[in-house]
């Protein structure tokens, strides 16, 4: 007897010191929880706020409350720092209250939140993919947005972090030896970015895996690839007059010319 009394104090002390918080999500008062999870989203409290807005949504699906509540719980995500989620529920805001005053911001939250995924230039840029695809969609869907300039500021880091991963993997290329790789994947660059700032480097480095590649190729096929090499250097003097590389690709260039007389004896 005295333990079932022990057992029923332990249970009623555990049972008073449950927070605010448990007995509020516990509750199964829907209107109470509705009005708790907005006071915590008011004060930041973002990881609560978030587990009364779910319990919250399905009880308001349909009604006037509903549109608020949603966008709240996608906003709870992304001040929380979970991207994906916040990405995720951003867009399916959008696609649900296609008429909401909050639609707008919902697509460019979904934007930024893939921008916060985006790496730096070494690791992979799925994610900045996407924020630079939806940045544009904003841009081209809300053309007077007071958000454009600043989506456009974004592509164009996003962008230039991209271009830098492209310049990466040629450059590695062409140290390890593949100078066909490099070739292409340089090439690529320069059709992708027309106007980047590593274009002389770029044209040289390409003029220099074409006669490696050249030299390391069996006789039937030097021919070929010398001409190209001349061909190569032909475009980098013809873009790079004055350029830094100007003696080394005419070194290039003289021994290239060397080794095609040879091969016409």
């Amino acid at each position: 007897m005295k333990n079932c009394f022990y057992l029923f104090v332990v249970l009623m002390f555990l049972s008073s010191c449950k927070s605010e918080f448990e007995i509020i999500r516990t509750s199964n008062d829907p209107a109470k929880i509705y009005k708790r999870a907005l006071k915590y989203y008011d004060e930041e409290q973002y990881d609560k706020a978030q587990t009364l807005l779910e319990l919250s949504i399905p009880n308001y699906r349909g009604k006037e409350e509903a549109e608020d509540l949603y966008f709240k719980y996608a906003n709870t995500y992304y001040k929380l720092g979970e991207y994906i989620l916040a990405a995720h529920y951003f867009k399916s805001f959008s696609n649900t209250f296609y008429n909401s005053d909050n639609k707008q911001e919902a697509e460019f939250m979904s934007a930024y939140s893939n921008y916060e995924l985006s790496p730096n230039s070494k690791l992979d840029q799925t994610y900045t993919a996407k924020a630079i695809e939806e940045f544009q969609r904003f841009v081209n869907a809300y053309p007077k947005s007071d958000k454009v300039e600043e989506c456009n500021d974004l592509i164009d880091e996003m962008r230039a972090k991209l271009e830098l991963k492209a310049f990466d993997q040629g450059k590695l290329y062409y140290e390890i030896g593949q100078y066909q790789s490099a070739t292409k994947s340089f090439s690529n660059l320069l059709t992708e970015y027309p106007d980047t700032k590593r274009s002389e480097e770029v044209r040289f480095l390409m003029l220099k895996s074409s006669f490696e590649l050249a030299q390391k190729s069996i006789y039937e096929k030097k021919r070929e690839r010398y001409e190209e090499t001349i061909s190569q250097f032909n475009k980098f003097k013809k873009k790079h007059a004055t350029s830094k590389y100007a003696d080394e690709a005419f070194e290039i260039f003289q021994n290239t010319e060397n080794e095609l007389k040879k091969l016409k004896v």
